[in-house]
């Protein structure tokens, strides 16, 4: 059996669709690099992802040492101006 919808009724498929989509659970990630220091990146994680100092300091350490960090959960919607205040320091991250 074969569905046709109107139009209408398509694009309001596509947009509930892509609701869906940005309500998935993404992740935040932080990639180490040999530029940026420590005390530059917790500043900056406090700042944009309202980490406390201990939850920053850790994120920090765990990107150093692993390579990478995903330091925050959400939707798309939520977490790119995040991420691109992040980039804005000087610091390389990425929406997953």
């Amino acid at each position: 059996m074969m569905v046709t919808l109107g139009h209408t009724q398509f694009e309001e498929a596509e947009l509930l669709v892509e609701e869906l989509v940005d309500q998935e659970e993404h992740e935040l990630v932080v990639f180490n690099d040999d530029i940026n220091t420590f005390d530059h990146v917790t500043k900056v994680l406090i700042k944009v992802c309202k980490h406390s100092q201990e939850q920053a300091e850790q994120c920090t350490l765990i990107i150093h040492y692993k390579g990478k960090c995903a330091v925050k959960k959400g939707t798309a919607r939520d977490l790119k101006p995040m991420c691109q205040s992040i980039l804005d320091a000087g610091i390389q991250a990425a929406v997953v």
